[in-house]
């Protein structure tokens, strides 16, 4: 019997610490992947166009360097 007080008092001490839970964490991992969704999002227009200067800026630089 004083074991089984014992664990229900453990029990109880676990109940009232304070700290995240499993629903703290998934609402904290929902935020992060919204937010990178989003930003996902908002760079794939930028996307295409950062490549093509990118292109040129490597080609210049060859052009240049293969011209000296």
């Amino acid at each position: 019997m004083n074991m089984i007080v014992k664990v229900q008092e453990r029990l109880r001490a676990l109940r009232s610490q304070k700290g995240q839970n499993t629903v703290e964490y998934l609402l904290m991992l929902t935020v992060v992947v919204g937010v990178v969704l989003v930003a996902g999002a908002a760079l794939k227009k930028f996307m295409p166009g950062l490549f093509g200067s990118i292109q040129q800026m490597i080609s210049g630089a060859a052009t240049t360097m293969g011209s000296q």
